[in-house]
């Protein structure tokens, strides 16, 4: 499972409403993929549909959408949200991952 923050639900509120949609009408879907510095990567996209297979996380009306392949490597982890002086984004904390790059958005498992 994924947990998420209360920054992390107001930021997908906001990044909902600069692709003209609402919690209630999408999903964030979280997935991850081969490439970056560490190997593995994390991807967020809005997304209208739920597939089979995918794990559905609910927080506040914010869902999150997780596909079968990418719960094996995001089980346990928290997604966040940072404002600040090192940079503006959201923070995946992965107990899961061996290893990471500075920027955070590559790992290893």
């Amino acid at each position: 499972m994924v947990t998420i923050t209360d920054s992390a639900v107001q930021a997908i509120r906001t990044a909902f409403a600069e692709e003209n949609t609402t919690a209630e009408e999408s999903y964030l879907r979280v997935s991850v993929r081969g490439g970056g510095c560490s190997g593995l990567s994390y991807d967020l996209t809005v997304d209208a549909e739920k597939r089979d297979g995918d794990l559905e996380v609910e927080k506040d009306g914010v869902r999150l959408l997780v596909d079968l392949k990418s719960q094996l490597y995001l089980t346990g982890t928290t997604l966040d949200h940072t404002s600040g002086l090192n940079g503006k984004g959201f923070v995946f904390v992965n107990p899961n991952a061996t290893g990471t790059c500075g920027c955070g958005q590559s790992f290893s498992v």
